[in-house]
């Protein structure tokens, strides 16, 4: 390991940055090195730029991917070498202004419903029903789960922030029925390996299989449970706030966005708390 590669590594350590976020920040200031076969701590502004347009325009990154090789580039100048400034140049692309296609209730209970397998069907149900990101359901605990109070804890979510989200009485009473069945001891949802939690691609895969079995058509990946929970709670009532905890968001701006994919906001019952509710019904069926 390079002296440079140390002292950035310790930076980020003493700012108390994720784990994910070391990796992607090396990456980038790696691969910049790459590129010109040269240690960053001699390069120029001028070869700071021709790298990103290297990035936009060779490889065609988008722009939130090359956002983040500025951020961890723009990290290595300003906290690891002292720059002053980091006045580079740098034109990205626009974002592209995307709405998911949402999956709806009937929808999520199809998907549910094509896993057979008790302890994927019951990770989908976690994931859908506390809205919970890929990274989050992968590191839950058997100790996150607060059964007297109905909450999950959520560990250094994203931007190393813990929460607290509620979870239904009916998806409760779906996790004690896992628990008594497969009695995990330290991951909830563990690998082959009982030391170890259950592999981010294994859930993808999961369900993705489920998806195609269901056939639904609809673009996106597993995040789309996510976007169904947040959007489906708005539609039941939630406050705009309390969801904002739920999902763990930084930024009100980020909660509200969903707001315009419902087509009435009004106060109700919990559509989640209800959707769950039937698909505990259909475990039973299943067996």
């Amino acid at each position: 390991m390079t002296r440079l590669r140390e002292r950035m590594i310790a930076q980020m350590t003493q700012r108390g940055f994720s784990v994910r976020t070391h990796r992607s920040y090396l990456v980038a200031v790696a691969e910049l090195a790459a590129y010109f076969n040269q240690s960053p701590d001699q390069l120029k502004h001028q070869d700071i730029q021709t790298f990103f347009n290297h990035l936009v325009q060779e490889r065609k990154l988008a722009a939130a991917s090359c956002r983040l090789y500025l951020h961890g580039i723009r990290f290595l100048y300003l906290n690891v070498l002292g720059w002053q400034s980091f006045d580079v140049p740098v034109v990205f692309p626009k974002k592209p202004q995307r709405i998911p296609e949402l999956l709806n209730r009937s929808e999520v209970r199809a998907i549910v419903a094509a896993i057979s397998n008790h302890k994927h069907r019951t990770l989908i149900m976690t994931c859908y029903g506390c809205g919970l990101r890929l990274s989050e359901l992968t590191a839950l605990q058997v100790r996150h789960i607060d059964g007297e109070r109905r909450l999950l804890r959520i560990e250094q979510g994203k931007a190393g922030k813990d929460r607290n989200v509620i979870i239904s009485d009916a998806l409760l009473l779906t996790l004690r029925h896992y628990w008594s069945v497969y009695h995990p001891v330290l991951w909830l949802f563990p690998n082959r390996d009982p030391l170890q939690p259950i592999h981010i691609q294994t859930v993808q895969r999961i369900y993705t299989k489920a998806k195609e079995k269901a056939g639904i058509k609809k673009a996106g990946g597993i995040h789309a449970l996510r976007h169904a929970y947040a959007t489906h709670q708005l539609e039941a009532g939630m406050p705009v706030h309390q969801l904002q905890t739920m999902l763990g968001h930084s930024s009100l701006r980020s909660t509200m966005r969903y707001i315009h994919w419902v087509h009435s906001y009004k106060e109700g019952r919990g559509a989640v708390d209800d959707l769950v509710a039937s698909l505990e019904s259909a475990n039973e069926c299943v067996g």
